[in-house]
């Protein structure tokens, strides 16, 4: 059960990072139009200010699997530091676009007090090779919403999505999971997951609206990247009571209101 009241249940919005530079002055308008009647929580990405601010992150050495095939980035205490510092950045600029459209906003990293995350794997694939290593990175195992003290409309919060295991380090977490655990914890009824593609494809169509069940059947048996990673987020926030999860790169209004993009929905 959520900690909020229906009223002060957020929409939880997560911006891709490959995608924030391309969201235009429009998108930003529609954003604002919808946080002036619902409280927002804005979960960022960082991957592609993160490989302009070190082209080594782009290699392909910067990336590991997991036994389960699931990528993650190799992050070091030092890449933990990158994050906060694109993130600052990051943040310097949606709250300039939020202001000039009437929105406050404030930025909280995820480990400070909102995302718990369990242990990290052990051993890692690393191209061809099995190894074993430390990887700044875990599950997430809990989102305890108090943090978030300032839900109400016309206000926003910008989550980094960071987490902190039970040993008090910090650790990378996947953004889309984040926003999914998020969503959940604070009683969202929607999930809006804005990336670089306007609908989920299957085999090369697009799907306007799909359940929770067919979605996980195609994410274990045809989905890749990016896109796996975003049904797993979708499954994870329906199963915690969000009402639905919409993916695409239109306004968010334009979204939840299904003109575009794909819905999931549990039935």
């Amino acid at each position: 059960m959520s900690a909020f009241a229906n009223e002060a249940a957020p929409t939880v919005v997560k911006l891709g990072g490959s995608c924030l530079d391309d969201l235009a002055g429009d998108w930003w308008d529609d954003l604002a139009r919808h946080g002036r009647e619902h409280p927002l929580v804005l979960v960022h990405g960082w991957s592609k200010p993160l490989k302009k601010l070190r082209p080594r992150y782009s290699e392909p050495s910067a990336i590991l699997r997991d036994r389960y095939g699931n990528q993650s980035r190799w992050t070091t205490p030092e890449v933990i530091a990158d994050i906060k510092t694109v993130s600052a950045q990051l943040a310097e600029d949606v709250f300039e676009r939020l202001s000039r459209r009437g929105i406050t906003a404030e930025r909280l990293l995820g480990s400070d007090g909102l995302v718990s995350a369990g242990e990290a794997e052990r051993w890692w694939w690393q191209g061809k090779q099995l190894v074993e290593l430390e990887n700044l990175v875990g599950p997430i195992t809990g989102v305890d919403p108090a943090p978030l003290k300032n839900l109400q409309p016309g206000h926003a919060y910008l989550v980094t999505p960071l987490a902190r295991n039970g040993a008090g380090r910090e650790v990378n977490t996947d953004a889309d999971r984040a926003a999914a655990a998020i969503a959940g914890a604070t009683g969202a009824r929607d999930l809006v997951l804005v990336t670089d593609v306007a609908h989920l494809l299957i085999d090369g169509e697009p799907v306007p609206r799909i359940t929770a069940e067919a979605a996980a059947r195609f994410r274990d048996n045809g989905a890749t990247g990016g896109m796996r990673k975003k049904l797993r987020a979708a499954g994870e926030a329906l199963d915690q009571g969000v009402a639905r999860v919409v993916i695409g790169s239109a306004p968010v209004s334009e979204l939840l209101a299904a003109r575009t993009g794909t819905v999931i929905t549990r039935d």
